[in-house]
């Protein structure tokens, strides 16, 4: 089986007396389905797919480094890290090129938002990344697709809950 290792970031920042956090939307597939989870085929309209920002750690790359990196490139925002709060482990079947099974495991961080303009990305990111927003952190369980990433929005939450500092 092959693996990969990937990092990503839960980014919050303060505004409004609310905890809001960065996400992406992956673009939607040709068909008009969006390529994350298929939508039912009477949807005149898919579900947007919210997600975290997260890729594959380079070789001679850190995760932590990666993560700071992905969130550059996937939401045009820079951030300052906190903590790291898990890893999430998972497999999946590549739906391109070989098919191959490939376990992967990722690395989220806390971070904190420091300077620039959300979705201000490289037109060629476009491929990866349809848009980045702001959403607020409370609702984050229940807006992210995947359950790893949902887990980590809770993770946020309860760090916050608990480090007062922050």
């Amino acid at each position: 089986m092959v693996r990969e290792i990937s990092a990503g970031g839960v980014v919050i920042r303060s505004k409004d007396g609310n905890w809001w956090m960065a996400t992406i939307e992956p673009p939607a597939a040709p068909d008009g389905e969006n390529r994350s989870l298929a939508a039912p085929k009477v949807r005149s309209k898919p579900k947007a797919i919210l997600c975290l920002p997260k890729g594959l750690v380079d070789r001679g790359e850190n995760p932590l480094d990666a993560a700071l990196r992905e969130v550059r490139e996937e939401t045009g925002i820079i951030a300052i890290p906190v903590v790291k709060l898990a890893d999430i482990k998972y497999t999946y079947v590549r739906s391109w090129g070989d098919g191959e099974r490939v376990f992967k495991i990722v690395s989220f961080y806390l971070l904190r938002y420091e300077s620039g303009r959300i979705d201000n990305i490289a037109e060629e990111m476009r491929i990866e990344v349809a848009c980045a927003k702001w959403v607020r952190l409370e609702e984050a369980p229940t807006l992210l697709a995947y359950h790893g990433e949902k887990q980590m929005a809770r993770k946020a939450l309860e760090y916050l809950r608990t480090h007062v500092e922050v």
